[in-house]
């Protein structure tokens, strides 16, 4: 057991200096330059991309990053394939490090509305890893309560691997294309979505306060 905690500090190491050493991590701090860096590496730029993917979203790197990235820099299959590498690699990497070296720490960290579904997780361990993954996609909390819960390695693997296939396909196929109709709309359009935003979290929490009062 000790060797395998050793070996996963190891590889995350590893893969944070080989983000370092291509200039990856440097680069994140001007994401307009985060292209470019990517492309000029070649194939290299696969591997960047899935090592820091796989590294930082764990431990708090934003996975929406990488995946919203992606289709901006490569065609949408290329950037749908390094997008369930990344995201895959990132959930095993935060899955193992709860599991096997920081459970003590992490386990009481755990929100409650993740550790309401231990129970459906004790009854239907594929079908509830499939549902989580693609409702909530990859929090690292949701890597972390799958690495403290009693659900196995393979059943993690396979249901989220399932359970991404849907959402990463979509950002991947649409992202471009809602980028490209991000910066059509207009100043009045962005109050306008804003004003209706607003409006329904109003709407929301008025009616919470009833129901409680009632």
């Amino acid at each position: 057991m000790r060797r395998v905690k050793v070996a996963l500090v190891l590889l995350v190491a590893t893969a944070l200096a080989v983000a370092w050493r291509t200039g990856v991590l440097r680069q994140f701090a001007d994401p307009a330059s985060v292209k470019t860096t990517l492309l000029a590496l070649g194939p290299w730029g696969y591997v960047a991309f899935v090592l820091s993917y796989g590294a930082l979203q764990p431990f708090g790197v934003p996975g929406t990053v990488f995946i919203m990235a992606a289709p901006l820099i490569w065609p949408w299959p290329v950037a749908f394939g390094l997008s369930m590498v990344g995201t895959m690699a990132a959930s095993v990497v935060g899955f193992s490090f709860a599991r096997f070296i920081a459970r003590d720490w992490i386990s009481p960290r755990i929100p409650e509305r993740f550790r309401r579904y231990d129970e459906a997780l004790a009854r239907r361990a594929f079908a509830t890893v499939f549902t989580l993954r693609l409702i909530f996609w990859m929090p690292p909390l949701l890597h972390a309560f799958f690495g403290v819960s009693k659900v196995r390695f393979a059943t993690h693997f396979w249901g989220s691997l399932f359970g991404y296939v849907i959402p990463l396909l979509a950002v991947s196929y649409f992202g471009q294309r809602l980028f490209d109709a991000l910066r059509r709309v207009s100043s009045e359009g962005w109050i306008a979505v804003g004003v209706t935003v607003a409006t329904i979290a109003l709407g929301v929490w008025v009616f919470r306060r009833m129901r409680a009062a009632s």
